[in-house]
Protein backbone atom coordinates (compact mmCIF):
# COMPACT_ATOMS: atom_id res chain seq x y z
CA UNK A 1 0.00 0.00 0.00
CA UNK A 2 1.49 3.56 -0.71
CA UNK A 3 2.72 6.03 2.21
CA UNK A 4 1.97 8.52 3.55
CA UNK A 5 3.86 11.95 5.34
CA UNK A 6 1.76 15.04 7.05
CA UNK A 7 3.53 18.71 6.77
CA UNK A 8 1.70 20.49 9.74
CA UNK A 9 1.23 24.25 10.05
CA UNK A 10 -0.20 26.38 12.57
CA UNK A 11 -1.96 25.39 15.84
CA UNK A 12 -2.07 21.88 18.17
CA UNK A 13 -5.27 21.43 17.00
CA UNK A 14 -3.93 21.22 13.37
CA UNK A 15 -1.17 18.79 15.16
CA UNK A 16 -4.06 16.82 16.75
CA UNK A 17 -5.83 16.48 13.51
CA UNK A 18 -3.52 15.94 11.39
CA UNK A 19 -3.00 12.56 13.71
CA UNK A 20 -6.71 11.72 13.76
CA UNK A 21 -6.47 11.49 10.02
CA UNK A 22 -2.76 10.03 10.29
CA UNK A 23 -4.89 7.36 12.50
CA UNK A 24 -8.04 6.88 9.59
CA UNK A 25 -5.01 6.05 6.70
CA UNK A 26 -3.42 3.44 8.76
CA UNK A 27 -6.79 1.87 9.83
CA UNK A 28 -7.46 1.98 5.60
CA UNK A 29 -4.01 0.48 5.32
CA UNK A 30 -2.21 2.86 4.47
CA UNK A 31 1.78 2.77 6.20
CA UNK A 32 3.19 5.82 7.78
CA UNK A 33 6.63 6.94 5.40
CA UNK A 34 9.84 7.29 6.93
CA UNK A 35 9.92 10.69 5.62
CA UNK A 36 8.37 13.56 3.58
CA UNK A 37 10.67 12.70 0.50
CA UNK A 38 10.22 8.96 0.11
CA UNK A 39 6.11 9.40 0.72
CA UNK A 40 3.67 8.20 -2.17
CA UNK A 41 1.20 10.53 -0.12
CA UNK A 42 1.44 13.73 1.38
CA UNK A 43 -1.27 15.85 2.74
CA UNK A 44 -0.37 19.45 4.13
CA UNK A 45 -2.00 20.97 7.00
CA UNK A 46 -2.89 24.50 6.70
CA UNK A 47 -3.49 27.75 8.73
CA UNK A 48 -5.31 30.58 7.76
CA UNK A 49 -4.79 32.59 11.30
CA UNK A 50 -1.74 34.98 9.24
CA UNK A 51 -1.76 35.49 5.82
CA UNK A 52 1.95 34.37 5.81
CA UNK A 53 1.10 30.84 7.09
CA UNK A 54 -1.18 30.73 3.90
CA UNK A 55 1.81 31.81 1.98
CA UNK A 56 4.02 29.04 3.32
CA UNK A 57 1.17 26.27 2.64
CA UNK A 58 0.75 27.41 -0.51
CA UNK A 59 4.71 27.83 -0.90
CA UNK A 60 5.24 24.02 -0.04
CA UNK A 61 2.43 22.64 -2.11
CA UNK A 62 4.06 24.24 -5.26
CA UNK A 63 7.39 22.37 -4.13
CA UNK A 64 5.34 19.30 -3.44
CA UNK A 65 2.82 19.36 -6.98
CA UNK A 66 6.27 19.77 -8.59
CA UNK A 67 7.45 16.79 -7.60
CA UNK A 68 4.64 15.00 -9.40
CA UNK A 69 6.65 15.83 -13.05
CA UNK A 70 8.90 12.53 -11.94
CA UNK A 71 6.24 11.01 -9.89
CA UNK A 72 2.86 11.27 -11.02
CA UNK A 73 1.49 8.76 -9.32
CA UNK A 74 2.52 10.66 -6.17
CA UNK A 75 -1.16 12.32 -4.54
CA UNK A 76 -0.81 15.48 -2.88
CA UNK A 77 -3.09 16.79 -0.92
CA UNK A 78 -4.55 19.53 1.71
CA UNK A 79 -6.36 19.92 4.37
CA UNK A 80 -7.53 21.97 7.48
CA UNK A 81 -8.28 26.16 7.66
CA UNK A 82 -6.92 27.01 4.49
CA UNK A 83 -8.99 24.62 2.20
CA UNK A 84 -12.24 25.63 4.19
CA UNK A 85 -11.54 29.54 3.42
CA UNK A 86 -10.45 29.15 -0.04
CA UNK A 87 -12.82 25.96 -1.33
CA UNK A 88 -12.42 25.43 -4.86
CA UNK A 89 -10.00 28.65 -5.28
CA UNK A 90 -7.32 26.71 -4.01
CA UNK A 91 -7.45 24.24 -7.61
CA UNK A 92 -7.31 27.26 -9.59
CA UNK A 93 -3.85 28.62 -7.35
CA UNK A 94 -3.01 24.92 -7.15
CA UNK A 95 -3.95 22.86 -10.23
CA UNK A 96 -2.37 19.62 -10.12
CA UNK A 97 -3.54 19.19 -6.40
CA UNK A 98 -5.08 15.80 -6.03
CA UNK A 99 -8.02 17.17 -3.31
CA UNK A 100 -8.75 19.48 -0.39
CA UNK A 101 -10.60 18.87 2.89
CA UNK A 102 -11.63 21.44 4.79
CA UNK A 103 -11.72 21.45 8.69
CA UNK A 104 -13.69 19.21 10.78
CA UNK A 105 -13.06 16.30 8.08
CA UNK A 106 -9.88 14.54 9.25
CA UNK A 107 -12.72 11.53 8.71
CA UNK A 108 -13.19 12.34 5.37
CA UNK A 109 -9.28 12.49 4.17
CA UNK A 110 -8.84 8.67 3.74
CA UNK A 111 -11.75 8.48 0.88
CA UNK A 112 -10.38 11.59 -0.46
CA UNK A 113 -6.71 9.53 -0.93
CA UNK A 114 -8.41 6.41 -2.01
CA UNK A 115 -10.50 8.77 -5.02
CA UNK A 116 -7.32 10.35 -5.93
CA UNK A 117 -5.29 6.81 -6.50
CA UNK A 118 -8.30 6.45 -8.32
CA UNK A 119 -7.54 9.66 -10.84
CA UNK A 120 -10.58 11.71 -9.14
CA UNK A 121 -10.18 14.87 -7.90
CA UNK A 122 -12.32 15.45 -4.41
CA UNK A 123 -13.12 18.69 -2.87
CA UNK A 124 -15.15 18.12 1.11
CA UNK A 125 -16.36 21.16 3.16
CA UNK A 126 -17.69 20.50 6.15
CA UNK A 127 -21.44 22.59 7.24
CA UNK A 128 -19.42 24.69 9.68
CA UNK A 129 -22.84 25.70 11.81
CA UNK A 130 -24.09 21.70 11.81
CA UNK A 131 -22.51 19.65 15.18
CA UNK A 132 -19.13 18.20 14.05
CA UNK A 133 -16.91 15.23 14.45
CA UNK A 134 -14.64 15.77 16.87
CA UNK A 135 -11.18 13.72 16.09
CA UNK A 136 -10.79 10.80 18.59
CA UNK A 137 -8.19 8.35 16.65
CA UNK A 138 -4.63 8.51 17.63
CA UNK A 139 -1.75 6.77 16.47
CA UNK A 140 -0.08 3.84 17.99
CA UNK A 141 2.80 4.36 20.10
CA UNK A 142 2.10 7.96 20.29
CA UNK A 143 4.33 8.34 23.44
CA UNK A 144 3.71 9.25 26.55
CA UNK A 145 1.93 12.75 26.04
CA UNK A 146 -1.24 13.49 23.79
CA UNK A 147 -3.55 16.17 22.61
CA UNK A 148 -6.92 15.68 23.46
CA UNK A 149 -10.10 18.32 21.76
CA UNK A 150 -12.74 19.08 23.69
CA UNK A 151 -14.33 22.18 22.43
CA UNK A 152 -14.70 23.02 18.68
CA UNK A 153 -15.21 26.63 17.10
CA UNK A 154 -15.04 29.86 18.47
CA UNK A 155 -18.24 32.34 19.35
CA UNK A 156 -16.27 34.95 20.11
CA UNK A 157 -15.94 36.84 16.83
CA UNK A 158 -12.63 38.81 17.75
CA UNK A 159 -12.49 41.56 15.21
CA UNK A 160 -9.20 40.35 13.62
CA UNK A 161 -9.96 36.58 13.99
CA UNK A 162 -10.62 34.62 11.12
CA UNK A 163 -11.13 31.43 13.24
CA UNK A 164 -14.79 31.20 13.21
CA UNK A 165 -15.11 31.50 9.77
CA UNK A 166 -13.12 28.27 8.89
CA UNK A 167 -13.84 26.54 12.20
CA UNK A 168 -17.56 27.30 13.11
CA UNK A 169 -19.32 27.64 15.56
CA UNK A 170 -18.23 26.99 19.39
CA UNK A 171 -19.45 23.05 20.46
CA UNK A 172 -18.39 21.34 23.56
CA UNK A 173 -17.76 17.01 23.30
CA UNK A 174 -19.59 15.67 25.37
CA UNK A 175 -17.59 14.68 29.09
CA UNK A 176 -18.27 10.94 29.08
CA UNK A 177 -16.74 10.72 25.22
CA UNK A 178 -13.64 13.18 26.77
CA UNK A 179 -12.95 11.09 29.76
CA UNK A 180 -13.32 7.54 27.48
CA UNK A 181 -10.72 8.57 25.02
CA UNK A 182 -8.38 9.96 27.85
CA UNK A 183 -8.69 6.62 29.77
CA UNK A 184 -7.96 4.31 26.73
CA UNK A 185 -4.66 6.64 26.09
CA UNK A 186 -3.97 6.25 29.93
CA UNK A 187 -4.24 2.65 29.61
CA UNK A 188 -1.64 2.99 26.27
CA UNK A 189 0.93 4.17 28.23
CA UNK A 190 0.44 8.50 28.53
CA UNK A 191 1.14 10.21 31.27
CA UNK A 192 0.37 13.47 30.00
CA UNK A 193 -2.88 14.97 28.46
CA UNK A 194 -3.07 18.53 26.84
CA UNK A 195 -6.91 19.54 26.18
CA UNK A 196 -7.57 21.56 23.24
CA UNK A 197 -10.49 24.70 22.68
CA UNK A 198 -10.22 27.55 21.02
CA UNK A 199 -11.70 29.56 23.76
CA UNK A 200 -11.17 26.65 25.98
CA UNK A 201 -12.76 27.73 29.63
CA UNK A 202 -16.15 28.41 27.53
CA UNK A 203 -16.18 24.27 27.80
CA UNK A 204 -19.74 23.55 28.35
CA UNK A 205 -21.56 26.32 28.47
CA UNK A 206 -23.05 26.75 25.33
CA UNK A 207 -23.25 22.81 24.29
CA UNK A 208 -24.09 21.16 28.02
CA UNK A 209 -20.88 18.64 28.44
CA UNK A 210 -22.37 16.58 31.45
CA UNK A 211 -25.78 15.16 31.51
CA UNK A 212 -28.48 15.27 34.41
CA UNK A 213 -27.09 12.01 35.47
CA UNK A 214 -23.80 12.56 35.90
CA UNK A 215 -22.49 12.06 39.35
CA UNK A 216 -21.66 15.50 40.79
CA UNK A 217 -18.00 16.77 41.56
CA UNK A 218 -16.55 15.16 44.58
CA UNK A 219 -14.88 18.27 44.91
CA UNK A 220 -17.88 20.68 44.40
CA UNK A 221 -16.63 21.88 41.22
CA UNK A 222 -20.15 23.35 39.65
CA UNK A 223 -18.63 24.98 36.48
CA UNK A 224 -18.29 22.60 33.28
CA UNK A 225 -14.71 22.96 32.63
CA UNK A 226 -13.30 22.55 36.10
CA UNK A 227 -15.51 19.97 36.95
CA UNK A 228 -13.95 18.21 33.52
CA UNK A 229 -10.28 18.94 34.99
CA UNK A 230 -10.99 17.61 37.82
CA UNK A 231 -12.83 14.27 36.30
CA UNK A 232 -9.66 14.41 34.16
CA UNK A 233 -7.05 14.01 37.26
CA UNK A 234 -9.00 11.00 38.82
CA UNK A 235 -8.01 8.75 35.69
CA UNK A 236 -5.46 6.43 36.88
CA UNK A 237 -2.47 6.95 34.82
CA UNK A 238 -2.91 10.35 34.57
CA UNK A 239 0.16 12.96 35.95
CA UNK A 240 -0.17 16.00 34.13
CA UNK A 241 -3.11 18.20 32.86
CA UNK A 242 -2.43 21.32 30.58
CA UNK A 243 -4.85 22.92 28.67
CA UNK A 244 -4.84 26.02 25.92
CA UNK A 245 -6.30 28.73 25.50
CA UNK A 246 -7.26 30.98 28.28
CA UNK A 247 -9.29 33.81 28.17
CA UNK A 248 -9.38 36.19 31.18
CA UNK A 249 -13.56 35.65 31.69
CA UNK A 250 -12.28 32.00 32.63
CA UNK A 251 -10.00 32.98 35.40
CA UNK A 252 -12.65 32.24 38.03
CA UNK A 253 -12.49 31.46 41.43
CA UNK A 254 -13.13 27.69 40.73
CA UNK A 255 -10.57 27.53 38.25
CA UNK A 256 -7.92 29.42 40.62
CA UNK A 257 -8.98 26.76 43.50
CA UNK A 258 -8.87 23.93 41.64
CA UNK A 259 -5.03 24.90 40.65
CA UNK A 260 -4.04 25.44 44.51
CA UNK A 261 -5.39 21.81 44.88
CA UNK A 262 -4.95 19.69 42.51
CA UNK A 263 -1.50 18.63 42.02
CA UNK A 264 -2.19 16.99 38.31
CA UNK A 265 -3.03 20.43 37.18
CA UNK A 266 0.11 22.10 35.76
CA UNK A 267 1.00 25.55 36.95
CA UNK A 268 1.11 27.20 33.46
CA UNK A 269 -1.51 29.05 32.12
CA UNK A 270 -1.51 30.49 28.06
CA UNK A 271 -3.64 33.60 28.66
CA UNK A 272 -3.61 35.49 25.04
CA UNK A 273 -3.74 39.49 26.09
CA UNK A 274 -3.57 40.66 22.05
CA UNK A 275 -3.09 44.39 23.75
CA UNK A 276 -2.57 46.37 26.98
CA UNK A 277 -4.76 49.53 25.45
CA UNK A 278 -8.19 49.32 26.71
CA UNK A 279 -9.07 51.18 23.22
CA UNK A 280 -7.69 49.14 21.04
CA UNK A 281 -8.91 45.99 22.98
CA UNK A 282 -12.05 47.50 22.87
CA UNK A 283 -11.69 47.95 18.77
CA UNK A 284 -10.64 43.84 18.81
CA UNK A 285 -13.92 42.96 20.40
CA UNK A 286 -12.11 40.86 23.08
CA UNK A 287 -14.71 41.58 26.08
CA UNK A 288 -12.35 42.96 28.53
CA UNK A 289 -10.36 45.48 29.52
CA UNK A 290 -6.61 46.17 30.76
CA UNK A 291 -7.56 46.29 34.13
CA UNK A 292 -9.80 43.18 33.73
CA UNK A 293 -6.97 41.51 32.22
CA UNK A 294 -4.21 42.69 35.27
CA UNK A 295 -6.52 41.60 37.89
CA UNK A 296 -6.91 38.09 36.50
CA UNK A 297 -3.33 37.55 36.65
CA UNK A 298 -3.15 39.54 39.90
CA UNK A 299 -5.65 37.00 41.48
CA UNK A 300 -3.83 33.62 39.56
CA UNK A 301 -0.17 34.73 41.19
CA UNK A 302 -1.66 35.78 44.38
CA UNK A 303 -2.86 31.95 44.89
CA UNK A 304 -0.58 30.22 42.39
CA UNK A 305 3.01 32.01 43.17
CA UNK A 306 5.25 29.56 41.22
CA UNK A 307 2.48 29.99 37.89
CA UNK A 308 3.96 30.78 34.71
CA UNK A 309 2.07 32.61 33.06
CA UNK A 310 2.45 33.10 28.81
CA UNK A 311 0.43 35.07 26.08
CA UNK A 312 0.32 36.16 23.03
CA UNK A 313 0.36 39.69 21.56
CA UNK A 314 -0.59 41.41 17.93
CA UNK A 315 0.94 44.59 17.13
CA UNK A 316 0.29 47.14 14.78
CA UNK A 317 -3.41 46.37 14.68
CA UNK A 318 -5.64 49.83 12.77
CA UNK A 319 -5.50 52.68 14.49
CA UNK A 320 -2.88 51.41 17.22
CA UNK A 321 -1.01 54.47 18.34
CA UNK A 322 2.29 54.99 19.96
CA UNK A 323 0.47 55.47 22.94
CA UNK A 324 -1.48 52.21 22.99
CA UNK A 325 1.69 50.24 22.27
CA UNK A 326 3.11 52.17 25.13
CA UNK A 327 0.36 50.98 27.43
CA UNK A 328 1.31 47.24 25.85
CA UNK A 329 4.58 47.49 26.65
CA UNK A 330 3.66 48.43 30.46
CA UNK A 331 1.47 45.67 30.69
CA UNK A 332 3.62 43.20 29.83
CA UNK A 333 5.86 44.09 32.14
CA UNK A 334 3.16 44.26 34.93
CA UNK A 335 1.84 40.62 34.05
CA UNK A 336 5.63 39.53 34.29
CA UNK A 337 4.91 36.85 31.49
CA UNK A 338 7.25 34.03 31.72
CA UNK A 339 7.10 34.42 27.77
CA UNK A 340 4.83 36.07 24.84
CA UNK A 341 4.42 35.39 21.31
CA UNK A 342 4.32 38.56 19.22
CA UNK A 343 2.85 38.98 15.91
CA UNK A 344 2.54 41.70 13.56
CA UNK A 345 -1.20 42.35 12.74
CA UNK A 346 -1.91 40.77 9.12
CA UNK A 347 -6.28 41.36 7.50
CA UNK A 348 -7.92 38.53 7.66
CA UNK A 349 -10.40 38.07 4.34
CA UNK A 350 -13.81 38.28 6.19
CA UNK A 351 -12.82 40.00 9.29
CA UNK A 352 -14.27 43.49 10.54
CA UNK A 353 -10.69 44.71 11.18
CA UNK A 354 -9.89 43.94 7.39
CA UNK A 355 -12.37 46.65 6.36
CA UNK A 356 -10.84 48.96 8.31
CA UNK A 357 -7.41 51.04 7.02
CA UNK A 358 -3.96 48.93 8.24
CA UNK A 359 -2.75 52.28 9.02
CA UNK A 360 0.36 51.35 10.86
CA UNK A 361 3.19 51.01 8.45
CA UNK A 362 4.83 47.40 8.27
CA UNK A 363 8.56 49.21 8.70
CA UNK A 364 6.82 50.41 12.16
CA UNK A 365 5.10 47.51 12.93
CA UNK A 366 8.73 45.83 12.57
CA UNK A 367 9.77 48.44 15.28
CA UNK A 368 7.10 47.64 17.53
CA UNK A 369 7.19 43.81 17.57
CA UNK A 370 11.53 43.94 18.07
CA UNK A 371 11.02 45.96 21.11
CA UNK A 372 8.46 43.62 22.97
CA UNK A 373 10.79 40.44 21.59
CA UNK A 374 13.55 42.36 23.17
CA UNK A 375 11.45 43.31 26.60
CA UNK A 376 10.45 39.73 26.73
CA UNK A 377 14.02 38.66 26.39
CA UNK A 378 15.36 40.40 29.43
CA UNK A 379 12.00 39.71 31.51
CA UNK A 380 12.11 36.14 30.38
CA UNK A 381 16.12 35.73 31.42
CA UNK A 382 15.52 37.46 35.38
CA UNK A 383 12.68 35.21 35.68
CA UNK A 384 14.66 32.16 34.40
CA UNK A 385 17.80 33.08 36.53
CA UNK A 386 15.83 33.23 39.75
CA UNK A 387 15.56 29.15 39.30
CA UNK A 388 19.14 28.63 39.24
CA UNK A 389 19.73 26.31 42.60
CA UNK A 390 16.31 25.26 42.74
CA UNK A 391 15.23 21.62 42.16
CA UNK A 392 12.54 21.16 39.45
CA UNK A 393 10.78 18.02 38.93
CA UNK A 394 11.12 17.49 35.05
CA UNK A 395 8.86 15.36 32.26
CA UNK A 396 11.96 13.78 30.49
CA UNK A 397 10.52 14.10 26.49
CA UNK A 398 13.92 12.78 24.98
CA UNK A 399 17.00 13.26 22.69
CA UNK A 400 16.98 17.46 22.79
CA UNK A 401 16.86 19.04 19.21
CA UNK A 402 19.77 21.05 18.95
CA UNK A 403 22.00 18.99 20.81
CA UNK A 404 21.52 14.89 20.52
CA UNK A 405 24.05 14.52 23.25
CA UNK A 406 21.72 15.94 25.76
CA UNK A 407 17.88 15.33 26.53
CA UNK A 408 15.19 17.82 27.34
CA UNK A 409 12.07 18.06 29.43
CA UNK A 410 9.50 20.52 31.18
CA UNK A 411 8.54 22.21 34.14
CA UNK A 412 4.98 21.49 35.46
CA UNK A 413 5.40 25.36 34.47
CA UNK A 414 5.89 24.89 31.01
CA UNK A 415 10.00 25.16 31.49
CA UNK A 416 11.82 23.41 28.70
CA UNK A 417 15.30 22.22 30.69
CA UNK A 418 18.39 20.41 28.63
CA UNK A 419 19.99 18.08 30.87
CA UNK A 420 22.38 14.59 30.76
CA UNK A 421 20.47 11.84 30.68
CA UNK A 422 21.27 8.94 33.23
CA UNK A 423 21.00 5.55 32.21
CA UNK A 424 17.67 4.15 31.62
CA UNK A 425 15.80 7.41 31.61
CA UNK A 426 12.99 6.62 28.71
CA UNK A 427 10.38 9.65 27.68
CA UNK A 428 7.74 10.36 30.09
CA UNK A 429 10.02 9.45 33.19
CA UNK A 430 9.86 12.11 35.94
CA UNK A 431 12.88 12.76 37.39
CA UNK A 432 13.92 15.79 39.80
CA UNK A 433 16.97 17.92 38.60
CA UNK A 434 19.09 21.41 39.89
CA UNK A 435 18.78 24.00 37.78
CA UNK A 436 22.51 25.30 36.71
CA UNK A 437 22.09 27.92 34.29
CA UNK A 438 19.52 29.83 32.64
CA UNK A 439 18.68 31.82 29.39
CA UNK A 440 15.54 33.80 28.37
CA UNK A 441 13.89 30.69 27.48
CA UNK A 442 15.63 27.57 28.99
CA UNK A 443 16.79 25.90 31.67
CA UNK A 444 19.67 23.79 31.77
CA UNK A 445 20.41 21.20 34.61
CA UNK A 446 22.32 18.15 35.52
Amino acid sequence: MPTFAFHTYGCQMNVRESEAAAKALLDAGHTPAPDEASADIVIVNSCSVRGKAEDKALGKLGLLCATKRERPDRVIGLMGCMAQRLGNEVFRRVPTLDFAIGTRCADRVAPAVEAALQGRPTLALRDLHAQPDAPSGHMPNGGFSAYVTILLGCNRRCAYCIVPDVRGDEWSRPARDVLAEIRTLAENGVREVTLLGQSIMNYGLRTPAFDADDPPSPGGYTLPFPRLLEAVAAIPGIERIRFTSGHPSGVTDELIRLYQEEPKLCHHLHLPVQSGSSRVLSRMRRGYTREHYLDAVARLRAAVPDIAITTDVIVGFPGETEEDFQETRTLMEAAHFDNAFIFKYSPRPGTLSATWEDDVSEAEKARRNQILLSDQDVRGALLNQALVGTVQRVLAEGPSLRNKAKWSGRTSSNKIVIFTAPDGLRPGDALDLTILRAAPQTLYAE
